[in-house]
Formats: C-alpha cells, structure tokens, sequence
C-alpha cells in the first residue's frame, strides 16, 4: 500500500513538471521582459529596441526594459544573449556585425551564430552612401571606378573601424571591380570626417544619417547608398545596384533574437506583437526619421539572412585580410 503511495506521488510530481514548461508558455510573460543591447545609448540598436520596449509592454502586458550592455562591437551583448535562460525573458537586438561578421573577424567569438540564438524577426536595416569630398575632382560614380583604376593604389577610403559595415563595403566595393584602394582606419565616425571634409581621403563609405547632413550642406558629394532599396531618408540617391552593380547590398541590419531553445509558442507570439509594433506609422516614422528602414518577417526568415550572408562576408573578409584587432 505503502509502494502504490509512493509511486502515485512520484507519478504526480512527475505529470507537474512536464506541465510546468506548457503553463510558463501559455501564461507568458509573467514578469519583467529585458532587450540587451551590445551599444551604447542613442544608438540605432538602442533607440530602435526603446520604441519595441515601449510599444510591446502593452500587448504583452508587462514591463519590457531595455539593458545596455556593451564592447567588442556588439559581442558581449550578443554572448549575453547567448548564454541566457530560453525562458523569453532575456532577449537581444542583435546585428550584422555580430552575427555575420564577427565569426570571420574574431578567432574565439564564444558563441555561434547558427546554434545559440532563436532568430524572431529582422526588425530594421540602415544604409551607407558612397560620399566624396566636395571639392574633389571625381563628380560621379563611373569617373571614380575610372580613376580607381587609372591608378592603382593611389585612392584612400576612411573607415570607421575594422569590420564595420562601412568598412566591408569599402572592401566588397574594391572586390566587385578589382581595384586597390588604400585602407584609413579611425576610431569612429566623427574621427574620420575632418580629413575627408579636407580631401586627405579620397572617400568613404558612412553611415546615411551622418553623412546626408553634409551631403546636402554643399561639403560632401554623394554617389550612391549600398542597401537594395532606396533610403527613406535620402530616396534622391540611387543604389549600388541601380549604379551598374546588380546585388551590391553592404548595410547594418539588426534583429530581435532569444536564446536557442526558446519555446517556438514564445518566438512565435514575439514575432507576431513585433510586426504589429513595426506596422504602426508612428514607429515606421521615427524609425524612418533616423534613417532606418523597417524590416520584420518570419524567424526563418531571418535565419536564412545569417545563413546566406555569412558566406558571402566571409570571403570578402578573408580576401580583405582583416581581423577585428586591425
């Protein structure tokens, strides 16, 4: 009697666990949801997953906060991520840089880009433009591919730091028409811009939102953006591909990403209540206002950008020799 006591004890515990992980998904979210993100505030990433924490607490009916946590470009933010419980409490916006890039920049990332995340949904894409100096001598896209080639070597692009999109597409640039043009590492956006405002740089690949202003205050000249579609903030400019170079993509894009093993009924309702928040024309506005273009989709969607890109930035990596100590 005592045995039979026992066992249904023992089956009744054992029932309870197997339907604790169902409650937890169909109760969901039961406490404070965190955003991690891998840069500082005010930034593209930042900004854009404030708006999400915003506008997601109401439909999921809890608080959503945002944490910052930054360094390695993005990386400790995303290993943060990576390492968390899949409960769908901690999540990450998680860019390009960190899940295309880094795994042919660093030697020892600490995650896998394929293996530890649960992609949600892609929430946003920015653009670089392709800018020269004002007073340069090269007034258009086909004159600077022709002085590119003319001499080799002797053209200088600024970037503003070792695999940053800005950079790769400066690289990506040089591998599509097979010419040399010297590399000009800076810290930064804003160390770069008083010598190629001068003309000590031949040109740079910049972000559209710090670039557009001086584009259109008469001291930068502007060819093209590298993303597919036109810019929201600049639609005047053509793209890459609209310049005579089918498929030339080279953009910061960033996403909403969970721990791998996150319930798929968590991923799916995430997913579901962010679309929503993208598709309001307050949000798509002041994403648009800074540039971004909003994005959304399907997490397989998404999970099959990283798959595609991370071979194609691979070789332009490898073919670049760049490491991220560069």
């Amino acid at each position: 009697m005592k045995v039979l006591c026992v066992l249904r004890v023992l089956c009744a515990a054992v029932l309870a666990l197997a339907a604790a992980p169902v409650r937890s998904q169909a109760t969901y979210p039961e406490q404070t949801v965190r955003i991690l993100v891998g840069f500082t505030p005010g930034t593209a990433p930042d900004v854009s997953a404030r708006i999400l924490a915003e506008k997601l607490s109401e439909p999921l009916g809890k608080t959503v906060v945002v944490e910052n946590i930054t360094g390695a470009g993005g990386n400790i933010g995303a290993l943060r991520v990576a390492k968390a419980p899949p409960d769908g409490y901690t999540l990450g916006m998680i860019g390009n840089g960190s899940l295309v890039f880094s795994p042919s920049l660093y030697d020892r990332l600490g995650f896998d880009p394929a293996k530890d995340f649960a992609p949600i949904t892609q929430v946003f894409v920015g653009a670089n433009v392709l800018v020269v100096p004002a007073d340069s001598p090269i007034k258009s896209l086909p004159e600077l591919v022709a002085a590119a080639r003319a001499q080799p070597g002797k053209l200088t692009y600024a970037h503003a730091g070792a695999g940053t999109s800005q950079h790769l597409a400066a690289e990506l640039f040089k591998s599509v028409l097979g010419v040399d043009i010297q590399p000009i590492a800076y810290r930064g956006t804003t160390a770069l811009l008083p010598d190629l405002l001068a003309g000590r740089v031949s040109l740079s690949f910049g972000n559209v939102v710090n670039m557009l202003p001086l584009v259109r205050e008469g001291k930068l000249r502007a060819f093209a953006v590298t993303s597919i579609r036109r810019s929201a903030i600049a639609p005047e400019l053509p793209t890459m591909a609209e310049s005579g170079y089918p498929g030339f993509e080279a953009v910061p894009w960033f996403g909403l990403m969970g721990p791998a093993g996150t319930p798929p009924a968590i991923v799916d309702r995430l997913q579901r209540e962010t679309v929503r928040v993208l598709a309001q024309p307050d949000v798509r506005k002041r994403l648009n206002d800074l540039g971004l273009d909003v994005l959304g989709g399907s997490p397989q969607e998404f999970a099959a950008a990283i798959q595609r890109e991370i071979p194609v930035w691979s070789r332009v990596i490898k073919q670049a020799g760049i490491k991220a100590t560069d």
